[in-house]
């Protein structure tokens, strides 16, 4: 049996947005504005009203709502970090197929990467600094 292989436009670009510990690979390709996160609509992926307006708050501001298809691989995180690690995605991806976009965008700061992650824990104490209860006797 031959093996039949599946036709799929080639995106326009690809991009990569990471905040704590999620990543997000952004494909944008021309269409009509879905957004698909490991192959879910946008709206089922993320619930929170909150985490959608964060993530397409660049297509917003450049009026690119519309004009593109993006498709999301995503892991890692929770859904804040994960929303914000998309919102880097677009707006590296925006900027990759408009160099014209970046002002913009990095005015507003969305092509900044939030570098804050969890703090390692350390032996001898509970988390990264919460240490045990001090007993004198």
């Amino acid at each position: 049996m031959p093996h039949r292989r599946l036709l799929m436009t080639a995106p326009l670009t690809q991009a990569t947005g990471r905040r704590k510990r999620a990543v997000a690979r952004v494909r944008f390709s021309y269409g009509t504005g879905q957004v698909t996160v490991n192959g879910r609509k946008a709206e089922d992926y993320f619930p929170s009203r909150s985490h959608r307006m964060a993530f397409m708050e660049p297509l917003r501001l450049t009026n690119t709502a519309e004009a593109y298809d993006i498709d999301v691989n995503m892991h890692g995180g929770g859904a804040n970090g994960q929303a914000g690690a998309l919102r880097l995605g677009i707006a590296r991806g925006l900027v990759a197929m408009n160099p014209e976009l970046r002002d913009a965008l990095k005015q507003e700061g969305f092509l900044t990467r939030d570098d804050r992650k969890k703090e390692s824990k350390k032996y001898g104490l509970k988390k990264a600094r919460k240490a045990p209860q001090y007993s004198k006797r």
